[in-house]
């Protein structure tokens, strides 16, 4: 970890228009920085003469950065949008689409919270505030209390697209700078809901942290609720809140940067992702990789 700080602090003397010499440069989405932090520091540490610098600010920071040719790779929990293929490709920068990881997107309420699961639907009312209130929904007595991300997360976008139907959040959610705020937030808050990648949800021994319930979620009225933190829940899409983590590059990957997400999407790579919290690669996202030469 101390490589990649040191790394990350020399890229701030490179100019905005360099990558630094010998440096792999990685930044956008934050709920991807800590997999790809400790995937990079295994890599060197592998691998002496690699140098990764990995920083956050986004998924949103991240592509803008790779449409300005400014990055290597850019770390998004969204689909990159065809507004922003369009730019890259007036700049000269053809985006290719790598699945690293697969997360289900966890709806998290204080323990002390009595409701046991939300439908689809419930949810995108909550966050988008037409249900306010516990009471409604067979709860304490309580106003709701939202926590989300801000804009220029990928989070915040796919939430936004594939739980609240493309429309806009309360004004009354409080906009946290990453997951861990949020997590924090719903701990110290027993009216609080939030939504957070699921390897946000668990402690450093592998346990579901105190002071949280992650919610099962039903599609609609007629299924029953699914947990996210059962792997084949997320990987199969029973799971219904579910997204691949992507990283964007310039063209295909050659070289140290082909080596890299090479290293990742290995067994040794993946065991990474899965110790993170995440879910390995599957499915349709294998057949996509291979577009990117994987």
């Amino acid at each position: 970890m101390k490589k990649i700080v040191m790394m990350t602090l020399a890229l701030l003397f490179c100019g905005v228009h360099g990558f630094g010499q010998g440096v792999i440069q990685i930044k956008g989405s934050d709920t991807m920085i800590n997999l790809v932090q400790r995937l990079a520091e295994v890599y060197m540490e592998a691998h002496p003469d690699a140098s990764i610098a990995v920083t956050g600010g986004g998924s949103g920071v991240g592509i803008a950065a790779l449409i300005a040719n400014r990055v290597h790779i850019a770390d998004a929990s969204r689909e990159i949008k065809p507004k922003e293929i369009a730019m890259a490709k007036e700049n000269g920068v053809v985006p290719y689409e790598i699945a690293i990881a697969i997360d289900g997107l966890c709806v998290i309420v204080n323990e002390a919270n009595p409701i046991k699961s939300l439908t689809m639907s419930q949810i995108g009312q909550i966050f988008r505030g037409e249900i306010t209130h516990w009471k409604e929904l067979g709860g304490k007595d309580l106003p709701i209390s939202l926590y989300g991300r801000q804009p220029n997360s990928g989070t915040y976008v796919f939430f936004m697209e594939h739980v609240l139907g493309n429309k806009d959040y309360s004004p009354r959610m409080k906009r946290m700078n990453g997951n861990a705020q949020i997590v924090e937030g719903i701990i110290s808050d027993k009216a609080g809901i939030g939504y957070v990648g699921v390897g946000y949800v668990y402690d450093d021994k592998g346990n579901i942290r105190q002071g949280l319930k992650v919610l099962p979620v039903a599609k609609d009225e007629k299924s029953e609720p699914v947990t996210p933190l059962v792997a084949e829940n997320v990987k199969s899409g029973k799971y219904p809140i579910a997204r691949a983590l992507y990283q964007y590059t310039n063209g295909k990957p050659k070289g140290a940067v082909k080596a890299f997400i090479a290293f990742e999407l290995s067994p040794e790579g993946q065991k990474i992702v899965e110790e993170m919290g995440f879910y390995s690669v599957a499915g349709k996202y294998l057949e996509n990789n291979k577009k990117a030469g994987f």
